[in-house]
């Protein structure tokens, strides 16, 4: 059987074909990758003091949050701090 270059749903006569875009570099897989990030990212924000904070607010002030923040070109995160700390009175 002739192998016809346009043919691409027979994969198995393209297995050896060199595919373009960027070699796989980790060996580990995506799921584990993402979660050895997650527990770097935790380390380095102890490391810095930071403590994680987490609650559930409405699509509609997410997206008044998210608006003012690429307004004031800071994080969301950053600008609810800032938030809390006038609220509380508690500027640095």
């Amino acid at each position: 059987m002739a192998k016809s270059e346009l043919d691409r749903t027979t994969i198995d006569l393209f297995e050896n074909e060199k595919r373009p875009g960027r070699p796989k570099t980790n060996p580990l897989p995506r799921e584990m990758q993402l979660k050895i990030n997650k527990r770097n990212q935790i380390k380095r924000d102890r490391a810095r003091g930071l403590k994680r904070v987490e609650f559930k607010i409405s699509s509609e002030l997410y997206q008044a949050l998210s608006d003012m923040a690429e307004e004031q070109n800071i994080s969301r995160s950053a600008l609810i701090e800032t938030i809390l700390q006038e609220k509380l009175a508690i500027n640095r």
